[in-house]
């Protein structure tokens, strides 16, 4: 294809939260920046810098901590030839109009959801957002290069492999225990059977607010789980994901960092699934998605905050035995 906006060279791209999709904006980030033929810009809210700032594809990052009056006389003074909105909110809308440059706006599909949502099998799965974050750089002449998603973590996050126990320097299962909603999370006695029950060592990963279930999980699973929650920053975090064998994770950002590492990922799906466009992209080999398919009205709410049943069996019924055999078939 021809590129017809070849005298686009200054490029905005907006995507303000959260972790797991500003991580699936990256492919977009490639490709804009491959050949040097584009200044890419990124701006995001400041709380999800981190996942950003190290990323080579991008010349300049700009953030907010929650209006875009904050930042809007200073993107004006850039001049850009284009805005890539990949948020596709109220806030991105008077952000464009603000700048009145041309913009390509991501398809979020949000009556599709909807439809999945409220008559549950009767609708189709939606497209991978990554795959509509795509779409939008398509005019440009750019098309996929199926390489997946990146992520990139600074030297000084970077975990040594003393920082971890003995047990677990010489391979590991990295378990992301947290997720936003309760639709998204197993239950802490659920999580503790399932690693009781893995033989292989796990380290827990996750932030300060999964510290206490972590310790939990470890009294009683035994000394092959290494709570790990709380201990390590974002990107340290990651470190721990791209160090390990393979990655258990619920519906969450770090399932995404996994899937930019092409780790073998088992990710575990409750009030959510697959087909709201979100699973893991381009994941390593032996990845599986577990859900309880037996359970109908699914998937229950877009976000895992609300579940069809009323009491978030949705999490609590996938099936602990499928789970044991994946990690096995991922661990060989």
């Amino acid at each position: 294809m021809q590129n017809r906006y070849f005298c686009f060279v200054k490029i905005l791209v907006v995507r303000f939260s959260s972790i797991g999709d500003i991580v699936l904006t990256s492919p977009v980030l490639r490709h804009l920046k491959a050949g040097n033929q584009h200044e890419v810009h990124f701006l995001t809210k400041s709380k999800f810098k981190s996942v950003v700032e190290n990323n080579p594809n991008i010349d300049a990052l700009f953030t907010i901590d929650a209006s875009i009056g904050e930042i809007i006389a200073e993107l004006r003074k850039e001049k850009y030839d284009l805005v890539i909105d990949l948020h596709n909110n109220l806030r991105t809308f008077s952000l464009k109009r603000k700048l009145g440059v041309k913009s390509h706006t991501f398809k979020k599909k949000n009556i599709a959801k909807w439809f999945l949502v409220k008559r549950w099998k009767t609708s189709a799965p939606i497209s991978h957002v990554v795959d509509r974050y795509m779409e939008t750089i398509l005019p440009l002449g750019i098309s996929n290069d199926q390489q997946g998603l990146d992520y990139f973590i600074p030297e000084n996050d970077v975990v040594l492999e003393a920082e971890l126990p003995e047990s677990h320097r010489k391979g590991y299962i990295a378990w992301v225990i947290g997720g936003q909603y309760q639709g998204k999370r197993l239950s802490t006695e659920k999580l503790t059977e399932l690693c009781s029950a893995t033989p292989y060592p796990i380290v827990l990963v996750g932030g300060k607010e999964d510290r206490d279930n972590g310790d939990i999980i470890t009294q009683t699973a035994g000394g092959h789980v290494y709570n790990a929650c709380g201990v390590f920053n974002l990107n340290a975090s990651a470190s721990l994901v791209k160090q390990s064998r393979l990655v258990v994770a619920h519906d969450t950002g770090m399932m995404h960092v996994a899937a930019a590492f092409k780790k073998p990922i088992i990710s575990l799906w409750g009030c959510t699934t697959p087909s709201l466009g979100m699973s893991p992209y381009s994941p390593g080999i032996n990845s599986v998605n577990l859900g309880a398919e037996h359970l109908e009205k699914r998937p229950c709410s877009k976000l895992g905050n609300k579940c069809s049943y009323g009491d978030f069996r949705c999490t609590e019924e996938i099936d602990n035995t499928a789970i044991l055999n994946a990690i096995e078939k991922a661990w060989d």
